[in-house]
């Protein structure tokens, strides 16, 4: 979720000192705590008017009209997006603990995955949740395009399970026109579901926006686009597995933060990790929010989550890869007071360790 603020360069490290201040102390932040302790150089007044613009632009808040400033989620993610960058130190931390201490020669793999949580969750001091690796083994057997009324085309998929499923779409605005022969639109789509079956029957769900449309005659060109589209719609469809498991660790570590010392608090997250894995999976899996970002991590910062129980937390994931298909991930679920760049740097570590072992 990209936040739209125009900050100064002040601002910005305004912003910066009050959230790192936050998290390391989760006492709401004044101004004379930032001139002292940051260098600001300027005066405390300064330091007020500009925790002033940033609390009108929706980034701190007062959470009593005496006490000082503390980051909205917001503020969380303009800090996580523009702010900061992964700990490089700490990933090679990372990464060295998981080589010393695992071993993916002699282990099983969840042995593996269990070994990786531990660690994550103790370097990091949040919840680690690791899935259990999924391979799409479903296969194409038979596709067919039919055009279901005029400028509307319905894509029927078979595959090797058994398993069907149909999508419907637009087609270009050039088949919309009156003149459009609707027997020569369902030719072409026979010719093109004909070319389709041909190059793609036996493959892999997840490797069928890879096709070559290059070798599809100049007259069916416009609808390169389109199928373009579809497959890469249904190749991440299968990217994202059923339930088939996950490990978890550190629960006793996140426990020790304030924001779960309320027990209402603590008692959603523990049904939520406990009756709802089913609901936390896609969320764990899915590919970065962030447009255009080239973070490998996932960042979902309080609101930005769906659930209740967790609107009080950060969930950062980062999927791992058997080649360069996404198998499972690799998350830590926290507060949203959390080290951000170690946080990242921790799952893109384990991550990129278990791609390694399954390779």
């Amino acid at each position: 979720m990209s936040i739209q603020v125009s900050l100064t360069t002040r601002q910005q490290y305004v912003l910066w000192a009050t959230v790192k201040h936050y998290i390391a102390t989760a006492e709401p932040v004044g101004s004379k705590v930032l001139v002292d302790e940051y260098n600001l150089n300027v005066s405390p007044a300064t330091i007020r008017n500009a925790m002033g613009y940033l609390e009108k632009a929706g980034l701190l808040y007062q959470p009593h009209t005496s006490a000082g400033r503390v980051p909205s989620d917001s503020g969380y993610r303009i800090y996580v997006d523009e702010l900061i960058t992964p700990s490089d130190p700490l990933a090679r931390q990372v990464d060295k603990m998981l080589r010393e201490r695992l071993n993916w020669e002699r282990w099983s793999f969840e042995a593996l995955l269990r070994g990786a949580a531990q660690i994550l969750a103790a370097l990091s001091g949040y919840i680690a949740l690791v899935t259990v690796p999924h391979t799409s083994k479903e296969r194409l057997l038979h596709l067919q395009l039919l055009e279901v009324e005029q400028g509307k085309v319905k894509i029927i998929l078979v595959t090797d399970s058994c398993q069907s499923e149909s999508i419907s779409m637009d087609l270009p605005q050039s088949f919309h026109e009156p003149e459009a022969d609707s027997e020569i639109i369902a030719r072409e789509l026979e010719m093109v579901s004909n070319f389709l079956n041909s190059k793609l029957r036996g493959q892999a769900l997840t490797k069928l926006s890879q096709l070559d449309w290059s070798e599809l005659g100049r007259e069916f060109e416009r609808y390169g686009e389109l199928m373009s589209a579809w497959l890469e719609d249904l190749k991440n469809r299968a990217n994202i597995p059923e339930n088939t498991g996950m490990v978890m660790s550190g629960l006793s570590e996140v426990l020790r933060q304030p924001e779960f010392s309320e027990l209402n608090q603590l008692q959603m997250l523990m049904h939520l990790l406990e009756d709802k894995q089913d609901q936390l999976w896609p969320l764990i899996f899915e590919p970065p929010i962030i447009e255009k970002s080239s973070r490998r991590a996932n960042v979902r910062i309080g609101a930005e989550n769906p659930m209740d129980a967790m609107r009080a937390c950060t969930l950062i994931s980062a999927s791992y890869c058997r080649g360069e298909v996404p198998v499972g991930s690799v998350g830590v679920l926290g507060p949203t007071r959390m080290i951000y760049e170690n946080a990242i740097a921790a799952v893109e570590a384990v991550a990129d360790y278990l791609s390694s072992a399954l390779s």
